[in-house]
């Protein structure tokens, strides 16, 4: 069996080595932390610590973006290794990989899948079963490197697999995770969230359930699809002006009309995996 190694004991990474050795694959572990490495190792998610990445046939990296750029660009990796990485942007990612010449192949993802809580210890190799994957291709993927791929992404659980360009995948992320994140955490800056309490229902969970991001992790992301995420917000902004003028105008059949577009357009919108 190939040698597998995963650089990255968060969440995602925890739960890529958890998923694999669940899966029957030996799988190795680099964390930054003593307390990562020694979770993984205590919990069984990973063999062993790894120690030199050159060691291993197949590499998930799992860490932010920056980190990311870097072990890709410098990182030595084995002579034909095949690098995968998870970040959530992919564009600057994919730049970084092609821009120089390298002695490994590599296929960027996107697991689509997460939890409101961070680090090892929120790890489940369960975390992706039926979650989507997306697949980034750009003119140099070679399918049969995306083939070996998805039978890491068949033992991990996941369910639907997209593949797109790293183009498609940032000006999709921008509005289906970033700005819904940026949503969130705007949202219970309102002054009455203070005492409300008994307030609350279904809705007010769902709108501030994303609202913790970790600014340590999000403002990479963010700034890495800048461009993107600033017209998905002009849109929003745009788009809310219309409920606040037809409330301002007191004008009902407006501010009905304006329900209607969106309430139509949600209608069209398929959920989940269907």
């Amino acid at each position: 069996m190939k040698k597998t190694a995963v650089i990255g004991l968060g969440i995602i990474g925890g739960s890529i080595c958890a998923a694999l050795t669940k899966a029957g694959y030996e799988v190795d572990g680099f964390g930054r932390s003593r307390n990562s490495v020694e979770y993984a190792l205590k919990a069984g998610y990973i063999r062993a610590e790894g120690k030199n990445i050159a060691d291993y046939d197949t590499v998930f990296i799992a860490v932010p973006p920056r980190a990311t750029i870097e072990y890709l660009k410098n990182g030595k990796f084995k002579d034909g290794a095949l690098v995968a990485d998870i970040c959530g942007v992919k564009e600057e990612v994919e730049k970084a990989v092609y821009e120089q010449p390298r002695n490994y192949r590599y296929v960027g993802l996107h697991p689509m899948a997460g939890k409101e809580t961070s680090g090892i210890v929120s790890a489940s190799p369960e975390l992706f079963k039926g979650a989507n994957l997306i697949i980034t291709h750009a003119k140099q993927t070679q399918a049969e490197d995306v083939a070996e791929i998805k039978t890491y992404a068949a033992a991990m659980g996941f369910g639907r697999i997209v593949e797109c360009t790293a183009s498609e995948h940032d000006k999709k992320i921008a509005l289906t995770s970033q700005l819904a994140h940026i949503v969130s955490n705007a949202y219970v800056k309102s002054p009455q969230v203070v005492g409300c309490e008994g307030f609350t229902g279904g809705s007010f969970q769902d709108m501030t359930r994303i609202a913790g991001v970790d600014e340590q992790v999000w403002t990479p992301l963010y700034a890495y699809n800048r461009a993107n995420i600033i017209e998905e917000l002009d849109g929003l902004i745009s788009h809310l002006s219309e409920y606040r003028d037809a409330l301002r105008a007191e004008n009902d059949e407006k501010l009905s009309e304006t329900l209607k577009e969106g309430r139509l357009i949600r209608e069209t919108i398929k959920r989940g995996n269907d």
